[in-house]
């Protein structure tokens, strides 16, 4: 009818003054205050420059920074640092940046010495635990964590996660490090791409995994009393398993992890090892 068709004409005319003007809206934007785009620009440059914290890490850890102050006495100079690295006097200048940039982010500390004045760096908590070589009850280096996670390999398939995503793949997705170098993580056949990233991997790994296994055991135990076996899928060497043997005789522990990890595991007994594929171990 007439009527009906003259109420169809109104809709469209109203739909389309609505779509103008959701298009003139997408074109303006609300503009913060001057507080807010301080903040905003502050935020902005410390998301975007934070990698740059990541790969001082990384270049304290290959230079072992940690561990030269920890021979020192636990308290260094950057003169000191730089005879202990043997660096070449005119990199000294990046060398106190560097250091500045991990002091902000926790990972060093600094004194002044009362005498001359002199900025001293002093480990925390934090670069304790990357000092590399010592011998010590219930210390283990992360060294070859941070190492792994910093890798070219690991940042160069960071950088290719907007492409990844437009990707349209079957079921079951590759993650963009298997997508961009054609092996999975943690697999027997991350040695063909690579075998240093393969070794640096795995032993940052199971650093990663022994570090607070003690902690564990004094503040968590209680959830061990009454058990009579236990699995440690992706054990490693059984660094985990056996301090927990030690804390409690009585567990039978069995470590399931990849062959080449469990052709080299110890075979005193104390610990059961048994080899599995990676798809098991998923």
């Amino acid at each position: 009818s007439k009527q009906h068709n003259q109420s169809h004409s109104l809709h469209i005319i109203e739909q389309r003054k609505g779509e103008r003007a959701m298009a003139a809206q997408a074109e303006t934007i609300e503009v913060p205050s001057d507080a807010e785009l301080l903040q905003a620009q502050a935020d902005l440059w410390r998301h975007s420059l934070y990698y740059l914290t990541s790969m001082a890490l990384r270049c304290a850890v290959e230079h072992e920074i940690p561990t030269a102050i920890h021979r020192l006495g636990g308290l260094a100079s950057l003169p000191d640092l730089m005879t202990a690295l043997s660096l070449p006097s005119v990199k000294m200048p990046f060398l106190g940046r560097v250091m500045r940039v991990l002091v902000n982010s926790g990972v060093f500390a600094t004194d002044n010495d009362s005498e001359s004045g002199v900025e001293l760096y002093r480990l925390t908590p934090l670069s304790r635990v990357l000092v590399h070589g010592v011998v010590a009850d219930e210390h283990h280096s992360q060294k070859y964590f941070v190492l792994g996670v910093t890798s070219p390999h690991y940042t160069e398939a960071a950088l290719g996660l907007a492409d990844w995503f437009k990707k349209d793949t079957e079921p079951p997705v590759q993650s963009p490090f298997e997508e961009k170098f054609g092996v999975p993580l943690f697999d027997e056949k991350t040695a063909l791409l690579d075998e240093e990233l393969d070794a640096v991997v795995n032993k940052g790994l199971a650093a990663h995994d022994n570090l607070g296994i003690a902690t564990i055991l004094r503040e968590c135990g209680d959830i061990f009393k009454g058990l009579e076996s236990l699995t440690d899928c992706c054990g490693g060497d059984g660094t985990t398993a056996r301090a927990l043997v030690k804390a409690y005789p009585h567990i039978k522990c069995t470590v399931l992890d990849l062959p080449k990890v469990i052709d080299k595991a110890p075979t005193d007994g104390v610990i059961n090892y048994v080899a599995a594929c990676a798809t098991l171990l998923e």
